[in-house]
């Protein structure tokens, strides 16, 4: 590792709560299934990763909402795993992901040690944070949301943290997981969770899941947090 990456690192694992093992239990609400996963212990950032450190890294800033506290949006899942591959590399680490440039195909290694987006079980595992409702605390006091947002994203950790310490993890933004959804009837199309500013009270919910294509969809209200293992 060069000096440069010694003298990064610190300042993004200081940003990362450490999530310990246990387990949590899915649900599909169009399928209706439901299944059961396993978490080993992993890294997760406190905050979605705002405008400033996304422009350190990509010297980019795509978003709709200009500040550098404010989470970065208007992203697309491919320009999220990017974003991973050049911080881990910036640290010294071995990529998340491998892009294959012709057909634009995402694949994800898990085992990697460097930065990466949650799986979707490990997210919603974190959101919960040992709580078992569709939140961790009450709406108004814990998430920007439709009631309460005035229609745009805000600074990161304003509202109370879950009880693990994680801010935003519901409204402000939706975040990028790296799970496919349903490969056979979607193709592509990755997961994100959590709900943004611009959605009613009922869509705000550690439960709810959507989806969309990883290289095309971009909106003012979908960003990321980054998460690494142990």
């Amino acid at each position: 590792m060069n000096s440069n990456s010694m003298q990064k690192s610190p300042k993004i694992l200081d940003q990362m709560v450490e999530i310990p093992k246990g387990r949590i239990d899915l649900r599909d609400d169009r399928t209706k299934e439901k299944w059961t996963v396993e978490i080993v212990p992993f890294l997760l950032q406190k905050f979605p990763v705002t405008q400033d450190l996304y422009f350190d890294i990509t010297n980019e800033n795509p978003s709709t909402f200009k500040g550098k506290l404010l989470p970065v949006e208007t992203v697309t899942f491919k320009e999220a795993v990017i974003f991973c591959n050049k911080l881990s590399l910036r640290n010294g680490l071995t990529p998340s992901y491998f892009i294959e440039e012709e057909s634009g195909e995402i694949q994800f290694e898990k085992s990697a040690d460097g930065f990466r987006l949650p799986t979707e079980a490990e997210w919603e595992y974190a959101c919960k944070a040992g709580t078992t409702g569709i939140r961790y605390g009450a709406l108004d006091q814990i998430a920007w949301y439709k009631g309460n947002s005035e229609n745009r994203t805000h600074a990161v950790g304003q509202k109370t943290a879950n009880p693990w310490g994680l801010y935003d993890m519901l409204g402000n933004v939706w975040e990028w997981c790296s799970d496919l959804y349903d490969t056979e009837v979607y193709g592509s199309y990755r997961i994100f969770r959590g709900g943004g500013f611009c959605d009613l009270e009922r869509g705000v919910m550690a439960t709810t899941r959507r989806r969309s294509h990883p290289l095309k969809f971009k909106i003012e209200d979908l960003g990321f947090r980054i998460a690494k293992n142990k």
